[in-house]
């Protein structure tokens, strides 16, 4: 029912494992891979689908209305799963604004297009919300986040991902938009740009710099392969019921500085240095402002209604990803150097 699909932020981590999955397992549907490509997009991601049949990637903003107005007005979209966003906590606290433009007047702005083009003739129609577990704030040392847990954002970045949610569901309630959201725990794998934890320390330990860890590394997160990550999101775009949120998790909670000592004992053994030697570089700094304690997920919703399950254990998932940043030395490079930037910067210069 789904023809043509709009994949918002589809050259970013998340999104572009998202688009590989939907061009591949749905020959019949035509893809439109819509991105900035601001720092974190990049279509080396996207590299070995770039001339599939009915795959095509549109540069563009989700703030620019008159844009996203002409998109719709173009390609009749029967469905948007919308990625996104900014995403990244401490460029939220350095920079708020750039994360409201973005997150929340971006997501409205499709709201608006989605509602203005389906013309309330919704059949086979779905606008797809995808967001955080943060938006839920802070959990103690016990308990779990489940989709009736009520709202609690204490980070710039996770206050627009808040808003964001409750304008799709407004919509909804409302305008009776079909619409479904996800709120996802910390997601891992390749393609992942290196500010975040697991591909700074990948990236620090290889180049033997220091990996840095907030506070005493006591803060917990539920780790979410990305892969996985992205068939769920397939299931619940095919099978979730309108109106509903639906939690992913990867069942899989770790301390930061439990995470990091075994990705130091992964890549000692990699790179056949000593038991020991990648953990000396480990280094304890400023704790991150407002850094919730604890992320928890608990997923059974999901699971019990549409049948989705992890498919790796964390050990498994953490060496694959491992193996990927290794294997993909000059993706990281480029990503690291911004080589890719200067790239689109000539690429895109007439747009």
């Amino acid at each position: 029912m789904h023809n043509t699909i709009l994949i918002t932020g589809g050259a970013g981590f998340i999104g572009s494992h998202v688009v590989r999955l939907f061009v591949n397992n749905y020959p019949h549907y035509q893809i439109i891979n819509l991105d900035a490509l601001t720092y974190a997009g990049n279509l080396e991601n996207l590299k070995d689908i770039k001339d599939k049949p009915n795959y095509k990637f549109v540069k563009g903003d989700i703030t620019d209305e008159s844009f996203i107005d002409e998109l719709f007005a173009t390609h009749q979209f029967d469905g948007v799963i919308h990625l996104a966003a900014e995403s990244h906590v401490d460029r939220s606290i350095m920079d708020p604004l750039a994360f409201i433009r973005t997150n929340v007047m971006g997501t409205a702005v499709l709201l608006n297009a989605a509602r203005k083009y389906w013309k309330d003739n919704y059949e086979g129609k779905l606008f797809y919300h995808v967001s955080t577990d943060e938006v839920y704030g802070s959990l103690g040392a016990e308990g779990f986040f489940t989709e009736e847990t009520a709202y609690d954002p204490r980070s710039p970045y996770s206050a627009s991902k808040a808003s964001s949610d409750h304008f799709v569901n407004a919509y909804y309630h409302t305008y009776h938009l079909p619409v479904v959201i996800s709120n996802c725990s910390n997601n891992y794998g390749s393609n992942h740009f290196p500010e975040k934890l697991i591909p700074l320390a990948i990236h620090n330990i290889k180049n033997n710099k220091p990996v840095p860890v907030y506070g005493k590394g006591e803060n917990v997160r539920d780790w979410l392969f990305v892969e996985d990550h992205a068939r769920a999101i397939d299931t619940i775009f095919h099978k979730g019921r309108v109106g509903e949120t639906y939690n992913i998790g990867g069942f899989n909670e770790w301390k930061n500085i439990d995470l990091i000592n075994l990705l130091c004992m992964i890549m000692d053994k990699k790179l056949q240095r000593a038991p020991g030697t990648s953990a000396k570089l480990i280094t304890f700094v400023k704790d991150r402002a407002g850094h919730d304690l604890r992320y928890a997920i608990d997923a059974t919703k999901l699971n019990k209604e549409l049948g989705w399950a992890p498919s790796l254990q964390f050990e498994e998932g953490l060496e694959k990803t491992v193996d990927w940043y290794l294997a993909n030395e000059e993706w990281l490079e480029h990503v690291t150097s911004g080589a890719y930037q200067d790239y689109y910067s000539e690429q895109y210069q007439k747009r």
